[in-house]
């Protein structure tokens, strides 16, 4: 729950419809607020809360991505919202980008909304790390995207990345429902 002082929904700034202000709620409406009016993306080109499910042995682990980016029908950068310390987040937000399609997402942002880290997801190499002007604009992302090219995961690296995510996801606290909302 928020503390007292803040209020118990927010407006969503992609949708203008309210939402419950749990977890890093206010920090994703900051990283949209950028993404949107700084950084020249549209809103067809931001999804919110975009699901995925990951197979570990017999079982499924349903969990929600923040926000992923796409040019066209491809999915090219994914944002992880966090409070706190966003190193600590980087390694379950990589996770997320290998694993939410049948081919990694090239990039991923892990940002608290005022600073952010920008990762290539391939090799987990940190691009850069600052405040929100690190997320790529619009015009410079297909190019940035091309420069850090994926592979589809074998089996195996899919079964690590799975363990990887629903390890840190699973953890996470002061959420609403299953699974935090990467």
């Amino acid at each position: 729950m928020p503390p007292p002082d803040t209020p118990q929904t927010l407006t969503d700034y992609l949708t203008g419809r309210p939402i419950p202000n749990v977890g890093p709620e206010a920090n994703r409406q900051a990283v949209i607020r950028y993404l949107l009016d700084v950084a020249g993306y549209a809103c067809g080109e931001i999804a919110a809360r975009v699901p995925i499910s990951v197979s570990i042995g017999q079982a499924a682990y349903e969990a929600r991505i923040d926000l992923v980016v796409s040019l066209g029908p491809a999915p090219v950068m994914l944002v992880k919202c966090a409070a706190g310390s966003l190193g600590s987040r980087e390694r379950e937000t990589l996770a997320a980008a290998r694993l939410l399609h049948t081919r990694p997402l090239p990039l991923a942002v892990v940002s608290d909304g005022r600073q952010a880290t920008l990762l290539a997801t391939a090799t987990g190499r940190k691009l850069a790390a600052s405040d929100l002007s690190v997320i790529p604009r619009r015009q410079d992302l297909a190019a940035l995207a091309a420069a850090h090219p994926t592979l589809a995961l074998s089996d195996a690296q899919r079964h690590k990345e799975s363990l990887i995510f629903r390890s840190y996801d699973s953890m996470q606290v002061n959420v609403a429902g299953k699974g935090s909302g990467v």
